[in-house]
């Protein structure tokens, strides 16, 4: 007779609590059957419900430790001693089968000899004829009940009110598992997003928190609280999110292949394979080693062989996550160094031998015998062939026909096509007896990388599968670990043990083999830090060890920690031990974050303080018109003679050291830095591996490349693919580099609507620019969508756009241009050409920077100027306690050098007497440079012929600001008119350092008329350049700051 449990001899071991309803619900039930029985007597005739519940209750404990691995061993051993289930009959299922020896109706006695019986119910088989089939009068009866409860049910309509009715959302449904689908999706997502939001700021690779969300929601943590799994997690929906995550990992696996480039191990193919040979060989075998004692304190030797665990275990020590690599190379900056390079080369070795390794290892676990893992191999390795030769051939012939590859760009036949054989390859290595997701990886090696065809491709998968599919199945992950499991010393002494042996092992093999190459010490370390990297592979190698039966959970959670410790350890471990200041780049690279043309550099004089190196900073294609604008008119025609003409063919072989010519005009060479923003995304990790090719195939660039050609200046053309924190940081290394005398920046922005014409909708506004005036029907106000109302402009954008300017201001060693575009532009067909420059001149190192950069403009004979000296007088306003607060405030504020939001900025405390006199002198050379009349100032022809298209004049007044924006618009006017039809240039100095004057008051007063605060576009474009921004004056505008050294003067 079964046994009720009432009470227990001890406390139950660590997972009890999770299964206790259960087995409580077990008892109650039996209680109440041996309740009902016939007056208490214990008859034959009454004991099958008894026997019945035991039956089911051993059953689910069978499942449990046997089936799906869900509770320990201790755990096992203690439910058979306390009588929880019948362990005779658990020992009759394990050795045959329970599907083959059990009925879960009709249980009728416990030492019936029922082996082999072919009823469906335990009759004994010596009372049984070869063949017959017998049913007992319980089962009959329990059919013919279910029968009618099936027919009554049958005629009533299921309700369809869902939770209007009162339906549990999350109730698990099989026939509907979509809503609990969906909950276990967003909140599997939601705590990916979150902590991926932490992790990033840490520089952490996305992919540890997608793993520490996983074992959050797993029993380790969420799991613990009461009912959460059984709610949001119930076993029997864990299906539905293995197919998902399923589906989704073949598919990642595809897309690891396709980042895979072969060409990069040719390229550095001695040093890759030594280096990818001693990261394989050396962990393999202390992983071997380690194996050992593992096996004997945690494994069960029925269930896994010796064998198989230690080439499963040599495997998972051994193998580099190449994804999460690529990521940490380009996050790092390391892609343009040798030792990124190289890295990346052995990676791709690394991760190749290791999926085959481990296939090996799969096949040989779900072999039976040693001959059926032969024929397994056998035919994997036939499938290989064929993908790799016929059908590569047959695909690339294929998007050849189809003009996939000449586009660059798979059509919507070449993608199903494409998604058609991913499935087909992950259906066949899994049916022969191999995992699926090596169909997928052996698919993505066939894709042709022509032209970023496998780019696009990566474009239109990726999004998909690492937004939902990656979580999905790192949450999976999550809930077969149990880090409550490891819950004694020698259990963590393991944990310390694998970690020490899996990143030492990995380090000083890589280490040595790079020193035997011929790199330093830190250029080896970093390689050996960077091949310890697990992340991501190291997952699902661990995974398909937990599904093959390798690892059980215990083990499962060891491994999945180590991976967790030595991904987290990789990015601070290489950037302590190889910081960018002792970094070496270009010697192997074939690529670099700041790829392009790089032209031979010219001595570079300085000469009347002309500028001849330009470096334009390109982020989007509307960039692209505003810079060729600007930049027509710094070459100014250079005169050919008639003997220069004779002696061409000498000049030819004469380099050219001088940066002007005879007359002064200068020789002007630009650099085009286009930047690339490094998102989340693979396809911008493949970008970064190959940006040569990207360099060259840029629209951006080479439309710019062919406009500097047409007006016959040398051009070099360079491309970063980084995140935006580190946009100021390329435009300042790239300026140093190609040693630039200006950096311009184009800030475009779109039309922003007001008033009734906003009730029609941006797309019957149109704006229009009459030569006569200002005739627009739109008010065009750059900074208003950021700082005050937007109707039609990304605020986040020119926030973010905002900060890298005021971070190039502070950290570049040239000198900075803002080119601000109004939308006025000299192309937009109206028949204007030329330009029109106003300059107001205050005094301090910007404006004297504005002064010599606009003399050079109007060495072009389409460029005129108007340049005036503005001195404001001394008037002492009456003095009220707002204004000394507003005083005391502003002083306070030149004393920073950071803004309230967080941008870096320019602004320094106050200078000495001894400073500003150094600075006023200064003004008063410059400007005396270019007014003096007197024969004694050397002047070249260039020159002359600029400042005689130039009219300076002086002004003092009381409101300086108000006096400069009305000169502002009449010299619009007048350029526009009938005769000269420029446009209008406003340039001005930024004002932030060593100013003249503070034109504090006025602005205030400005920005209160027209409904602003301003307080961001003032700290961004200082207070002059503000005053026209927020006036709204019909221009372009050109914001200058001379670089520290020229401010010392």
């Amino acid at each position: 007779m079964p046994k009720i449990r009432t009470s227990r001899t001890k406390r139950p071991p660590e997972g009890f609590e999770e299964i206790e309803a259960v087995l409580d619900d077990y008892a109650n039930k039996m209680r109440d059957a041996e309740n009902e029985s016939h007056e208490g007597k214990r008859k034959t005739e009454s004991l099958w419900p008894i026997m019945r519940i035991s039956h089911t209750r051993s059953r689910y404990i069978y499942e449990l430790y046997y089936k799906r691995e869900a509770i320990s061993k201790e755990l096992y051993e203690w439910l058979l001693k306390e009588g929880y289930g019948d362990a005779n009959l658990i020992a009759k299922w394990k050795k045959q089968g329970y599907e083959k020896l059990c009925c879960v109706r009709c249980i009728q006695s416990r030492d019936m000899n029922y082996t082999g019986s072919t009823c469906i119910c335990r009759v004994p088989k010596a009372q049984l004829k070869e063949g017959t089939i017998v049913e007992c009068t319980h089962c009959v009866l329990y059919d013919a009940i279910v029968d009618i409860g099936h027919q009554l049910t049958a005629r009533k309509a299921a309700e369809q009110g869902g939770v209007i009715s009162g339906d549990n959302p999350a109730a698990y449904n099989a026939s509907d598992p979509l809503r609990l689908w969906v909950i276990q999706l967003i909140l599997i997502v939601g705590m990916t997003q979150l902590l991926s939001l932490f992790f990033s700021r840490i520089r952490q690779p996305r992919v540890i928190a997608e793993v520490i969300g996983g074992v959050l929601l797993g029993p380790s943590v969420m799991g613990r609280i009461p009912n959460f799994s059984n709610s949001i997690f119930p076993t029997n929906s864990l299906p539905f999110l293995t197919l998902t995550s399923t589906i989704g990992l073949v598919l990642f696996l595809f897309v690891v292949a396709l980042e895979l480039d072969v060409s990069v191990v040719k390229r550095n193919a001695r040093a890759s394979l030594v280096i990818s040979a001693a990261g394989i060989i050396l962990p393999f075998g202390v992983g071997a080693g380690i194996a050992v004692p593992i096996y004997h304190h945690f494994v069960d030797p029925t269930k896994v062989t010796f064998g198989h665990f230690i080439l499963f275990v040599g495997v998972a020590i051994s193998i580099t996550a190449f994804p999460v690599l690529c990521r940490i190379l380009t996050e790092t900056r390391l892609l343009d160094t040798e030792v990124g390079v190289i890295t990346l080369s052995a990676g791709v070795g690394n991760d190749v031998v290791g999926w085959i390794l481990l296939a090996l290892t799969v096949a040989l676990v779900n072999a039976t015998t040693g001959l059926t893992a032969l024929y397994v191999l056998l035919a994997c390795v036939g499938f290989i062939l064929f993908i790799l030769f016929p059908v590569k051939w047959a695909y690339r012939a294929l998007a050849r026909f189809d003009g996939s590859l000449d586009r660059g760009e798979p059509t919507t036949m070449m993608m199903t096509v494409t998604l058609l054989l991913v499935f087909i390859s992950a259906f066949f290595t899994d049916i022969i007896g191999v995992h699926a997701i090596f169909g997928g990886f052996i698919a993505g090696l066939i894709i042709p990388k022509d032209g970023g065809y496998s780019i696009k491709i990566v474009e239109k998968l990726e999004d998909l599968v690492g937004i939902i599919f990656i979580p999905i199945y790192f949450a999976s992950s999550g809930l077969k670990t149990n880090l409550g499991l490891l819950d004694n010393g020698i259990t963590w002494g393991y944990v310390i043990i694998i970690c020490l042996i899996a990143f030492f092992g990995k380090f000083i093999g890589c280490f040595l083999s790079a020193k035997y190459m011929g790199f330093n010490l830190r250029e080896s370390g970093a390689i050996g830090a960077l091949m310890s990297c697990k992340g991501l592979v190291e997952l699902i190698v661990l995974n398909i060890g937990l599904s093959a039966g390798i690892l059980d959970t215990r083990l499962f959670s060891i491994f999945v920690l180590h991976a967790i410790i030595l991904t987290f350890i990789t990015t601070p471990l290489t950037l302590w031990i190889y910081p960018p200041h002792v970094r070496t780049r270009g010697r192997a690279a074939p690529h670099s974050p700041t790829s392009g043309t790089q032209p031979t550099l010219p001595y570079h004089p300085s000469v009347d303080g002309l500028k001849t190196r330009f470096t334009f900073v390109l982020h989007k294609m509307e960039h692209v018109p505003i810079v060729m604008n600007l930049a027509q008119y710094l070459q100014p025609p250079i005169a050919v003679t008639t003997s220069q003409l004779s002696d061409s063919s000498k000049k030819e072989k004469e380099p050219e050291s001088s940066v002007v010519t005879a007359d002064g005009t200068p020789k002007v060479s630009i650099d085009a830095l286009r930047l690339v923003e490094l998102s989340q995304r693979m396809s911008d990790v493949m970008r970064n591996i190959d940006q040569d090719e990207l360099a060259r195939r840029d629209s951006v660039l080479s439309v710019f490349r062919t406009f500097a050609s047409l007006n016959q200046m040398p051009v070099a053309s360079a491309l970063s693919v980084v995140t935006q924190d580190e946009y100021a940081g390329v435009v300042a290394t790239r300026a140093r580099d190609f040693d630039s005398d200006l950096v311009v920046i184009p800030w475009s922005f779109g039309t922003t609507v007001h008033g009734d014409e906003a009730k029609d909708g941006p797309s019957t506004a149109v704006a229009t620019v009459t030569p006569s005036g200002f005739g627009h029907t739109l008010t065009q106000n750059p900074f208003e969508g950021l700082f005050g109302k937007s109707h039609a402009y990304d605020r986040a954008g020119a926030v973010s756009y905002s900060h890298f300017i005021r971070r190039v201001f502070a950290e570049s060693p040239a000198d900075v241009g803002l080119f601000i575009d109004s939308g006025l532009s000299s192309l937009d067909g109206t028949g204007v050409y030329g330009q029109h420059v106003y300059l107001p001149f205050f005094g301090g190192p910007d404006d004297r920077l504005a002064l010599e950069y606009v003399v050079q403009l109007c060495m072009h004979p389409s460029v005129s100027a108007t340049i005036v000296r503005v001195t404001k007088t001394d008037i002492v306003p009456v003095v009220t306690n707002d204004t000394v607060d507003e005083e005391k405030a502003e002083a306070a504020a030149n004393l920073t050098v950071m803004s309230a939001s967080g941008f870096p900025d320019t602004v320094y405390p106050g200078e000495s007497t001894q400073v500003r006199a150094q600075s006023d002198m200064a003004d008063n050379i410059a400007w005396g440079k270019y007014t003096s009349s007197s024969t004694d100032t050397p002047r070249s022809a260039a020159l002359r012929g600029a400042l005689g298209r130039v009219q300076f004049s002086e002004i003092e007044t009381s409101k300086p600001l108000k006096s400069i924006l009305d000169q502002a618009s009449e010299e619009g006017k007048k350029a526009k008119d009938a005769n000269s039809k420029k446009s209008l240039l406003v340039v001005a100095g930024r004002g932030r350092r060593l100013a003249v004057e503070s034109h504090a008051a006025e602005l205030r007063d400005i920005l209160a008329s027209h409904g602003g605060t301003g307080t961001e576009v003032r700290k961004t474009l200082g207070d002059v350049a503000c005053a026209f921004v927020v006036s709204n004056v019909k221009a372009g505008l050109m914001v200058v700051q001379a670089a520290p050294k020229s401010s010392e003067a």
